[in-house]
């Protein structure tokens, strides 16, 4: 005959126990760090496994093994939590970062515009050649006298001069200038003892820039030093 408690159970029977919940998440919730993993060695005295706990039940709480949870975080973040570095540090990294791609993208945008600039400058200059000879009649117009002001060629002259102009079109070149062999063609030198440099002493062909980008050179008579 089995003995029975008070309750009126039999005593042999095995009283009915809670099932153990064994968390394999590697980030703990509560502390947020990255937790060690247990040494293959350690708890072999007094540890029982997991066949010879029969009346365990083995509750996996969240993503097995916490992979799909440290998959959300970057790997500064694991090593903020794991104590590898400190918020402070990934977040001067982060900044450093950001400077550099702002100045890089800065450096960009001017490189950019100036080879934009460049190319508006030769696509003017390009339709400009074509004015460059009738501009040259106009000079030369002038230099004899047929320009009188007022006339119907002074004005036409004026409007064209003007023209250039506003497409940024500048000439250059008169007597008295120095003489600089990148923008000036000499096509004569005479000696003067009135000059101790070279000295542009008459035009014969006037030249024009356009911006940075010379679009014709001036054409001289260079005095040199006697």
């Amino acid at each position: 005959m089995s003995d029975q408690n008070p309750n009126g159970q039999d005593s042999n029977e095995p009283e009915n126990e809670e099932p153990i919940v064994r968390d394999k998440r590697r980030i703990d919730p509560e502390t947020g760090k990255v937790r060690e993993p247990a040494d293959a060695g350690a708890g072999s005295e007094g540890d029982t496994s997991d066949a010879d706990l029969s009346h365990e039940e083995l509750v996996d709480v969240g993503p097995a093994g916490g992979d799909e949870f440290e998959s959300l975080l970057s790997d500064d973040e694991l090593d903020v939590l794991s104590g590898q570095a400190t918020a402070d540090q990934v977040a001067a990294e982060r900044l450093a970062d950001l400077q550099r791609v702002t100045a890089e993208y800065a450096n960009y945008r001017k490189r950019t515009e100036a080879n934009r600039e460049i190319e508006r400058e030769r696509a003017i200059g390009d339709t400009v050649k074509g004015l460059l000879p009738v501009l040259d009649d106009v000079d030369r117009a002038e230099k004899h006298g047929d320009l009188e002001e007022g006339s119907a060629f002074a004005t036409i002259a004026a409007k064209l001069r003007l023209t250039v102009e506003r497409l940024g079109l500048k000439p250059y070149g008169a007597p008295g200038d120095l003489f600089d062999p990148q923008i000036h063609e000499a096509i004569f030198q005479q000696p003067s003892p009135d000059v101790t440099v070279d000295t542009v002493a008459d035009v014969v062909e006037t030249g024009y820039q356009l911006g940075s980008t010379t679009v014709r050179v001036a054409k001289v008579v260079v005095a040199v030093p006697a």
